[in-house]
């Protein structure tokens, strides 16, 4: 008996894939990447009893054995057995009961290839609704292969099921071995010639081995051969490809017709029909999508600051624990303000992460997510993206981590990378302390018709001129970036249903999971950088400045607490960063800042809401003190004695952060996600230089 098995898990999207893989495996999942392709490998393990090794990988939805998209061509190599790292032993088939007809193009495909295949028949509620009836034991003698209705959502089916496929276990050559059409009739010379360099091949896969030999793992010297058969017998893929499909559907429709009773579509109108009429109506459509679209952000902030908050609150009491009872020195500095500080930074994204994609989920589930993407694509296509790049961007608002992390359903590899470039011009919540600040310092608090608040108004404009650019930047990049590839926005409607709330769970700790092993990773590296950066500096300057103050807090231990703070103040301006804010003041004073405001331009590369923190140490505040840090800024002043924060000041360093990439974090998983740190550092140049030149001009026209 076959104690190790491993099971490739596909169906077409929207078949209810995802549901039977969660309800087979739980949480005894591991989420990793496909080699040479960023599409999640979602592999999980299935206890079959009787010392049963099984393995599920759950591969990209797809629609048939030709593909067209990345995910395709990874669900393709490995039901081919081209994947050098994943090898099937059999298939588990997960087909639509509503949209039969469909779904048996695909199945038919992978029966052909000669693969033991158990066929999972899902959304049979949702058929009976349609009043189809399906014969399943006569669906099972045509086909061949065991045919299971389950409902995975709520756990219907899966003992037969698990029982099919423990049967494959003991005695393999049960399954079916007849073709579904007759694939050697396509072209007969040259299937055989292929077969004898391949025995293993059934016809079918010798087939697509003629199709698409460039794509799999052969010698230069077979990619010759295989090639050399093609031209020997006029091998024409397009016709034959052609010729299948006419077949495959002549066949299937005589299952249908013998098997399947279907009432006259015109009879009835679904729910979804009717519910689509709304939501996807041409004035009251963008209203919907306006107020859910408000909703998601407005949930994501408000929801997620709450855990946020706890988690800062948490990691600074650690942290001032660490500090009183670790002995004080570099160790000390070193885990407490690079490692912890580290690792702060690293956790209170989490609950961003896990809200924005649980309510993603929700909206997935419930079908809605599609009609976003339709509603939208016009807009996004004129720009050079398309439909799917609306969530991404929207999630931007919330955090650019995991919204870049969800532009990894965009197909099209030029769009997809135009998503992930201009979606952290989105302002993301970092930003606001930032605005927040420099707002009330130059905007006055007023109120027009008694509820409109200036501050409000500005705050509004900062998110629109994000979402603007955003757009410019990426219809001037669709010219640049060369990357030629057809873009089809062609999207199923899937039906509305209610969310899976495990699957909204899971889903939840599986994104977090991923940003807390990969990109916390590099954030954590970055930040004891930082640490080292803005704690040390060269010679003895630091320490000069340590024996200055220490000689003053001896002489006036009442002022200690004041004087601490001007020492930390004034170790970070000999500091590495403190000089390298000494030296580029030049390079930014034209946009009306000291160089003060450049050590906290700098240390806020690590994420934009240290700017507010930065402040507060350099102007040496206390949490108790009478004069707030907006009043310290408000009185801030240059070497010659005019004011720092004026209104065109102030507003020329909004406009730098709303464009500026300051956040590494953000560039950590840019570099995941593209796999080069090609991208994040053009990202970071582009939007550092647009960031310069709007605020230069800003402040030079207004001064």
């Amino acid at each position: 008996m076959k104690q190790e098995l491993n099971i490739a898990l596909v169906g077409n999207p929207n078949s209810g894939k995802t549901s039977l893989f969660n309800a087979l495996t739980g949480l005894n999942q591991k989420v990793g990447n496909f080699p040479g392709v960023t599409v999640d490998k979602k592999t999980g393990v299935l206890d079959l009893g009787n010392g049963i090794h099984t393995r599920i990988i759950d591969l990209p939805g797809t629609y048939s054995l030709y593909p067209r998209r990345a995910d395709e061509w990874v669900a393709y190599k490995v039901l081919m057995n081209a994947d050098q790292d994943i090898k099937a032993d059999m298939v588990l088939l997960v087909a639509d009961a509503s949209n039969l007809k469909r779904n048996l193009l695909f199945c038919s495909q992978i029966i052909d290839l000669k693969i033991p295949v158990v066929v999972a028949l899902t959304m049979n509620d949702l058929a009976a609704k349609k009043g189809i009836i399906i014969d399943v034991k006569g669906l099972e003698a045509e086909l061949g292969v065991p045919v299971i209705l389950i409902n995975p959502r709520k756990n219907k089916g899966l003992t037969e099921l698990k029982s099919a496929l423990t049967q494959f276990v003991k005695n393999p050559a049960a399954f079916s071995k007849t073709d579904f059409i007759e694939n050697k009739q396509m072209a007969p010379a040259a299937i055989e010639a292929v077969q004898q360099l391949f025995p293993e091949l059934s016809d079918y896969a010798a087939v697509h081995y003629l199709i698409n030999h460039e794509n799999f793992p052969l010698t230069l010297q077979m990619q010759e051969t295989v090639e050399q058969i093609e031209i020997d017998n006029h091998f024409n893929p397009t016709k034959t490809q052609a010729d299948e499909i006419m077949q495959r559907f002549g066949h299937i429709r005589k299952i249908m017709k013998k098997n399947v009773t279907e009432p006259d579509p015109l009879e009835q109108k679904h729910f979804s029909d009717k519910l689509d009429d709304l939501l996807l109506h041409r004035t009251w459509g963008y209203l919907i999508l306006l107020a859910v679209l408000f909703l998601l952000f407005q949930s994501v902030f408000w929801l997620a600051q709450f855990p946020m908050n706890a988690i800062e609150i948490v990691f600074k009491q650690f942290a001032g624990w660490l500090a009183a009872n670790l002995a004080p020195g570099w160790l000390e500095d070193l885990i407490v303000n690079g490692i912890v500080a580290g690792m702060s930074g690293i956790f209170v994204f989490i609950p961003q992460i896990m809200i924005l994609f649980g309510i993603i989920t929700i909206l997935e589930d419930t079908g809605y997510m599609a009609r976003i993407s339709f509603l939208s694509d016009r807009l996004m296509r004129k720009v050079g993206l398309n439909g799917k790049s609306v969530m991404p961007m929207i999630s931007g608002f919330a955090c650019a981590v995991p919204a870049i992390m969800s532009a990894r359903n965009i197909e099209n590899k030029k769009e997809r990378l135009l998503t992930i470039l201009v979606t952290p011009l989105m302002s993301c919540s970092a930003r606001l302390p930032v605005y927040t600040i420099l707002i009330s310092l130059v905007i006055s608090n007023k109120y027009y018709f008694g509820f409109l608040s200036l501050q409000g108004l500005v705050m509004m404009a900062l998110y629109i001129l994000g979402v603007v650019m955003a757009l410019i930047v990426s219809y001037v990049m669709k010219w640049l970036i060369k990357i030629q590839e057809k873009s089809f926005f062609i999207l199923e409607l899937p039906i509305y249903r209610a969310p899976r709330w495990a699957n909204v769970g899971i889903t939840m700790i599986e994104k977090a999971k991923i940003f807390i092993t990969d990109a916390g990773k590099i954030i954590m590296i970055i930040s004891v950088l930082l640490w080292f950066l803005s704690s040390h500096g060269p010679g003895k300057r630091i320490a000069d400045v340590e024996s200055k103050y220490a000689l003053l807090i001896q002489q006036h231990p009442t002022d200690s607490k004041l004087l601490n703070k001007q020492l930390s103040s004034e170790k970070l301006q000999n500091s590495y960063a403190g000089i390298l804010g000494k030296a580029i003041e030049p390079a930014i004073r034209p946009l009306g800042y000291d160089w003060k405001i450049g050590i906290a331009i700098i240390s806020s590369i690590a994420a934009r809401e240290v700017f507010v923190g930065t402040m507060a140490t350099l102007y040496s505040v206390e949490e108790n003190d009478d004069t707030s840090l907006r009043e310290k800024l408000q009185a801030a002043k240059h070497e010659d004695g005019t004011i720092v924060y004026t209104l065109p000041a102030a507003v020329s360093l909004m406009i730098f952060y709303v464009l500026a990439m300051q956040c590494m974090s953000t560039l950590a998983v840019v570099k995941r996600e593209t796999r080069s740190w090609k991208w994040p550092i053009f990202q970071f140049c582009y939007m550092t230089g647009l960031a310069y030149l709007m605020s230069l001009l800003v402040y030079q026209i207004f001064k």
